[in-house]
């Protein structure tokens, strides 16, 4: 099976589905990550652009992903694409992979990258196109998802729950691969505040530890 993992930035795709993504590896099946950004002058420097280079390319040789696609569009400003280039690019990527599972960014969450870029992968996984997505998933990304203003157009309702129990730590080798991006609890971005998220969501299933989602789309054929 091949699986598809968007990301608006760099380390969200193992704060949100870094244990579903061990999982995935292990069961044998296909794992690829589209990062959508890249820190960009002049509100980042290049040399964390470097750095934050390196850190991937090592979390993801860690964690066995097959494919990473660097769309390289400036971080912190995804809104100054125009919406058409970002549509075409995600399709591209997606006819590509031709996954039959996607992980998107939650649409709700604080960061309007995170908005932008789930708003392109609903317009390039609409089911008119030849190769058909059997399931779409949004995750959570702590210190973006549950930092928005509190409205029912933002809320995360998780609805699906993946037991991660056995890769949790994987997950956070993972992370701590992403040094210019963690910091001490209790900041979100804490190796103590990951684990204690995935144990609350443990908690909900009766499992030691859990990643969740909302179920966005779900074919049967």
């Amino acid at each position: 099976m091949k699986v598809l993992v968007f990301a608006p930035h760099a380390d969200d795709e193992v704060l949100g589905v870094g244990g579903t993504i061990a999982k995935h590896v292990a069961a044998g099946d296909d794992v690829y990550v589209c990062i959508a950004t890249r820190p960009t002058p002049p509100v980042f420097d290049d040399a964390l652009f470097e750095r934050i280079r390196r850190e991937t390319k090592k979390a993801h040789e860690f964690l066995k992903i097959k494919k990473t696609f660097f769309l390289e569009y400036p971080a912190v400003n995804l809104e100054s694409i125009p919406r058409t280039t970002l549509n075409r690019d995600i399709l591209s990527v997606i006819e590509e992979v031709r996954p039959e599972v996607v992980y998107m960014p939650h649409f709700g969450d604080m960061q309007k990258d995170h908005t932008l870029l789930a708003e392109a992968i609903m317009v390039a996984i609409r089911p008119k196109h030849e190769h058909k997505i059997k399931r779409v998933l949004a995750y959570e990304t702590l210190s973006e998802t549950e930092w928005n203003v509190p409205h029912a157009s933002t809320a995360f309702i998780p609805n699906v729950y993946n037991d991660i129990s056995d890769t949790l730590d994987i997950k956070l080798r993972a992370m701590s691969f992403f040094e210019s991006q963690l910091a001490d609890f209790p900041c979100p971005r804490s190796t103590e505040a990951i684990a204690s998220l995935a144990k609350l969501r443990g908690s909900t299933i009766f499992a030691n530890a859990a990643e969740s989602f909302m179920l966005i789309r779900e074919v049967n054929v």
